[in-house]
């Protein structure tokens, strides 16, 4: 229960550290934590998208729910994405890619990176039937979590804990927790309108696959940038091979 309350202080701009107190070695292993966090995260999106599009057009709604996101997460994720993008786009080899990650300042990759990334995300929730893509909103942010917090645990940390943003390296996840947690992350697939909505898993694990295979090759492991990063593109998969199938 530490550990996910932990998750929810590291995810979330809750104010839960006024009214409880967590020890700090609970945050390492915050890990597995991930996809049950993506449930409020998710709920959220999901809540303000409904809302909105029963008294305003789908564009509006659609930018009005990623803003409850954004506020709810203070941005972790974009800001990863945008230093993720700075970081491999600008670095030839693994010292400047991460040093360029580590510098809090944003450059043209990210800038543009953050551009493209919301008008997709944007473009996506308002192509939908509204009641059609609910579930999907809820999956999708689980889904990205779940497949992000494995590849996460199977990479080792490039930098010392003391230069880590957060002070602190994850935990490993067991195996037989991945599992568990992959079972409960398959609570809103049951809602689906279409089953053929799950062939969209597949294009989320291509990506989490190949974000693997090029962190690993690219500075041999992750950082914390790189997990923010990982969970918006993860996302972003799940949804174009569901607007796939949708328009298919």
């Amino acid at each position: 229960m530490k550990g996910f309350l932990a998750s929810l202080m590291m995810l979330t701009r809750l104010p839960l550290w006024r009214i409880i107190k967590v020890d700090p070695r609970y945050y390492s292993d915050t890990l597995k934590y991930w996809p049950l966090v993506g449930f409020i995260t998710g709920s959220t999106t999901l809540g303000v998208y409904w809302l909105a599009s029963l008294y305003m057009p789908l564009l509006p709604a659609s930018v009005l729910a990623i803003l409850s996101r954004l506020l709810l997460t203070g941005a972790l994720h974009e800001d990863g994405l945008a230093d993720f993008l700075d970081g491999f786009g600008g670095g030839n080899n693994r010292e400047q890619i991460l040093t360029i990650m580590k510098d809090s300042h944003i450059g043209s990759y990210g800038t543009i990176g953050l551009i493209l990334y919301f008008l997709l995300y944007v473009s996506f929730l308002a192509s939908f039937d509204p009641y059609l893509i609910l579930p999907l909103i809820l999956a999708a942010d689980v889904l990205s979590k779940l497949c992000a917090s494995i590849m996460i645990s199977t990479l080792g940390y490039v930098r010392k804990a003391e230069e880590s943003k957060a002070k602190l390296i994850y935990r490993k996840v067991r195996w037989g927790e991945s599992i568990f947690i992959a079972v409960l992350c398959l609570i809103p697939f049951l809602f689906l309108k279409d089953i053929l909505f799950l062939f969209a898993i597949f294009p989320a694990l291509l990506a989490t696959v190949v974000m693997r295979i090029y962190l690993k090759k690219r500075i041999g492991g992750y950082t914390g940038d790189c997990c923010g990063a990982s969970v918006l593109i993860i996302e972003q998969f799940f949804y174009l091979g569901c607007i796939i199938i949708y328009y298919w």
